[in-house]
């Protein structure tokens, strides 16, 4: 029988590395004709959640910080 650690993260959710978890990013320009000009957009990678739901991320943390692989 194998035995899981209860404060292992089990969801798979990873920081937006788009947004770097804020869930917004500046655009510097708004458009050619306004060079200079920043925008604040949401960030259409993770819908402005800051994190995604990454199935392929196979590295674990576990309470104690230890990083293994699944």
């Amino acid at each position: 029988m194998v035995k899981t650690d209860p404060k292992i993260n089990q969801n798979k959710n990873t920081i937006c590395p788009r947004c770097k978890g804020n869930g917004y990013f500046v655009v510097p320009n708004k458009s050619v004709e306004e060079l200079g000009k920043e925008v604040t957009v949401q960030c259409p990678m993770c819908e402005s959640q800051g994190e995604i739901n990454d199935p392929n991320d196979d590295i674990i943390i576990t309470s104690n910080g230890m990083h293994q692989l699944q």
